[in-house]
């Protein structure tokens, strides 16, 4: 199968139909074998009847359909679990993401040896104060700790060799970062390509301003999760070690201390409380980093590493 093309969705039964049309004429146009997979995100209004219907006139469609809201990251990481095309197109069904920029991105992946292209909708139609401004901050963030020099991290029109999907986990809300799992998965080949951005035609925004702070404190965790998950002590034990030699240079000098000047009382002095905490820190902090140490050896996976084949995508 030439492409899969992977769309979660949450109360978009208008712009379906729509979708379903370009995405089929520009498959055929193109004489690409295909599967669309809509993921149903619990929607309330009747987009899985929809789906249904469509699926009837079109057995290249397919459906996974969530009892209740589970969230973009959620629907992307079942939709790449069913993916079979040589590459995995993703995008939104607001039909704000054009369906004409897949051959391109296809393109860049197979010709230029891309692992993965991201869109980067360099003209906007969304607001300028509650999208545009902070998704600006949040992509300059993004590229400072991630090193990958992307514009748009959060674009939803991206192209994807099929062993990068199998080769990540999407969860929590790591869609907007999906370039930084892949990158700490081992693929460092990453474009990015100018696509259309269209004004939405039907309904209206599912992301409320929650998605700042979610934004922000998920990039901590991808960093952190990235850089430690196979050596938390590297992280755990210089911490910790830093605590305790605090601690235990501050326990020295009050012991010297009492030495020189007998009427020196250490339980009264803010240091002595100072360095008691410090030790207590530094010891839990190195212990958290050996079991972490002890979890990580002993996960599954530990030791299998991606391969890539000489042959194929």
């Amino acid at each position: 199968m030439d492409i899969s093309l992977v769309i979660p969705l949450i109360d978009e039964a208008e712009s379906l139909p729509e979708l379903s049309a370009w995405i089929e004429r520009v498959m055929n146009e193109n004489h690409y074998s295909y599967e669309i997979i809509y993921v149903d995100d619990g929607s309330s209004d009747n987009s899985w009847q929809v789906i249904e219907n469509l699926r009837a006139k079109n057995s290249n469609i397919k459906g996974i359909k969530f009892q209740r809201n589970y969230g973009k990251s959620a629907g992307l990481n079942e939709g790449f679990r069913a993916a079979q095309g040589d590459v995995v197109v993703t995008m939104d069904s607001d039909l704000q993401d054009s369906p004409d920029e897949i051959p391109g991105l296809r393109k860049m992946l197979l010709e230029d040896g891309y692992d993965l292209v991201s869109g980067w909708k360099k003209k906007r139609y969304d607001n300028t104060f509650t999208k545009n401004i902070p998704s600006r901050f949040f992509n300059a963030v993004t590229r400072k700790v991630s090193g990958i020099k992307l514009h748009d991290f959060n674009c939803g029109l991206k192209a994807y060799r099929y062993r990068v999907i199998k080769g990540i986990e999407v969860y929590g809300e790591m869609h907007r970062y999906i370039p930084v799992l892949a990158k700490w998965a081992g693929f460092k080949k990453i474009g990015e390509k100018v696509v259309e951005h269209r004004p939405r035609k039907y309904g209206k925004s599912k992301f409320g301003w929650r998605r700042f702070l979610n934004g922000f404190l998920d990039i901590l965790s991808i960093s952190f999760v990235g850089k430690f998950s196979k050596r938390p002590m590297h992280f755990f034990g210089l911490w910790g070690t830093l605590f305790f030699l605090v601690g235990l240079g501050i326990s020295v000098y009050l012991i010297i201390s009492k030495f020189i000047d007998y009427n020196f009382t250490l339980t009264n002095r803010p240091g002595f409380y100072l360095a008691l905490t410090s030790l207590i820190v530094g010891m839990q902090l190195f212990l958290a980093g050996f079991i972490g140490e002890l979890i990580s050896r002993n996960a599954p996976g530990r030791n299998s590493y991606l391969v890539e084949k000489k042959t194929g995508l």
